[in-house]
């Protein structure tokens, strides 16, 4: 293997990564700007403010376009020399739902790329692949990139079919001859993440750690031997630069085909573990608990497809706001109760691979990150508290203004109310009394929140305003944290 100086390939050319707005894609975007690129395009269909001030900052022109649309794509890819297609969709949550725009990024997006890559002439295209395009439900162990792909029509989500498939299509796609340059091909190949971790990481941690809060991590699956991969973000951004390298045809002392040229390589930490042990210290980082109750894989999996067919109905308003992510999918619990991890031996031979950050150390910084955003984010109590206050609140209301006839099977509950406070007076005073004690609560809440937490006062009011007591005594606790940060 010929020895690359870390910026070879990078200085002096354009870049372009697809999806450059999300995690790993704006790091790589920084990462590519930083080793001296000439120019670094991100291209991706939006980008938030703080994400797209970041890149600017930093020299990296930003493109707003959809991978959906040819023409977008070939703006995005004019005169570029290498590609990172990062850019996917159906992960994880309720995307994992919408099959259609599943396929549509996923597949149609590729096939946009590949076909752009060649009428533009690019020369190098690395495509971020996954583990699930050779792992579908079955125990996997030190696996190596001879497995053969999951059948397609085995597959329990879209993205894993969708990413299985593009995969391919960019493996078959290498060597294909470039429009225009004469002798010059299109070098293409995989990688391979595990699951993605680190400061920043939005798919998996936030909403783990928002089920945690909500008391709805209840249970974990598939006992404490069930080991998994996961990957510090910092790794899968060196593996894909040394990927680029990798796809070099004019490296001097190297002859035929670039090493990774229509290779697929699986990147990982290398030290594969439990997924429920992996998030203990970083959910117990933030004040929260890990369930303690097991649950056997094939109870999760029916409770999985329950969930999978409830969410079937609001397909057509998957992704609207007021849709909640669901608690459990079936391709969820494969991959959290099943064994499945992978070498990285090929990727240490053929691209020079090697964890530049290990398992402790990223932990580390993940927990310091999340420990420092939950300092800054609205805290709350558990999803019974709402239930029960708001619930209550909304029976005694009705209970109060609605004449008896239009109950029905809530008459029962006037019933219970009239037991307990006598007469039809005291519920209404009853209800105006609450209303009133959490009219001002909330107006506390928001005194006090301008000065321990300004920057979510409003969120503070709402949420008290809703809940009363049961949201001041979670301000009063950041109240003493800030109190006490400040004696420090």
């Amino acid at each position: 293997m010929v020895h690359l100086s870390e910026n070879e390939g990078i200085e002096g050319r354009v870049f372009v990564v697809t999806g450059g707005a999300g995690h790993v894609g704006s790091l790589l975007c920084l990462e590519l700007a930083r080793r001296g690129a000439a120019q670094v395009r991100s291209f991706d269909i939006q980008y938030s403010r703080d994400r797209l001030a970041q890149l600017q900052e930093h020299g990296v022109k930003c493109i707003i376009g959809d991978v959906r649309r040819l023409t977008d794509v070939e703006k995005a890819l004019k005169r570029a020399d290498c590609v990172f297609h990062v850019a996917s969709f159906g992960m994880s949550g309720k995307e994992m739902l919408q099959s259609r725009r599943v396929d549509e990024v996923n597949l149609d997006g590729t096939c946009n790329i590949l076909d752009t890559c060649i009428k533009c002439s690019v020369g190098r295209l690395i495509y971020t692949s996954t583990y699930n395009v050779v792992f579908g439900g079955q125990e996997i162990r030190n696996g190596t990139e001879d497995l053969p792909y999951f059948p397609v029509e085995k597959h329990v989500d879209p993205y894993g079919r969708s990413k299985s498939l593009a995969e391919q299509f960019v493996i078959r796609s290498n060597s294909r001859p470039l429009t225009g340059k004469k002798g010059k091909k299109l070098y293409t190949c995989a990688i391979r993440p595990a699951a993605i971790y680190g400061p920043g990481e939005e798919r998996h941690l936030p909403r783990i750690l928002h089920m945690a809060k909500m008391g709805l991590l209840l249970f974990r699956i598939g006992g404490s031997k069930v080991l998994t991969d996961w990957v510090y973000v910092d790794n899968l951004v060196h593996a894909h630069l040394l990927a680029s390298m990798a796809l070099l045809d004019d490296i001097p002392g190297r002859s035929g085909l670039p090493p990774a040229a229509g290779q697929a390589y699986f990147i990982s930490d290398g030290s594969p573990v439990n997924t429920f042990e992996f998030l203990r210290p970083i959910v117990e980082g933030v004040g929260y608990k890990l369930p303690q109750r097991e649950i056997s894989v094939q109870t999760a999996m029916i409770l999985a497809w329950i969930v999978y067919g409830f969410y079937s109905l609001f397909y057509p308003c998957l992704q609207s706001w007021w849709i909640p992510e669901p608690f459990i999918l079936p391709a969820e619990v494969y991959k959290t109760s099943v064994t499945h991890y992978c070498s990285t031996w090929k990727a240490r031979q053929e691209i020079g691979y090697v964890s530049i950050v290990d398992k402790k150390e990223g932990i580390d910084r993940t927990v310091t990150y999340w420990k420092e955003r939950h300092g800054r984010e609205l805290d709350g109590p558990q999803l019974w508290v709402w239930i029960l206050v708001l619930g209550g609140m909304i029976l005694l209301a009705l209970c109060v203004f609605v004449p008896a006839p239009f109950l029905g099977p809530l008459e029962c509950v006037r019933s219970l109310e009239l037991l307990l406070l006598r007469t039809q007076n005291r519920m209404r005073f009853t209800l105006y009394m609450a209303i009133l004690a959490h009219i001002v609560e909330a107006s506390y809440a928001w005194l006090l929140a301008r000065k321990v937490d300004p920057l979510n006062a409003k969120d503070w009011f709402l949420q008290t305003l809703a809940l009363g007591g049961f949201s001041l005594k979670y301000l009063f606790k950041r109240a003493k944290l800030k109190n006490s940060q400040k004696k420090q």
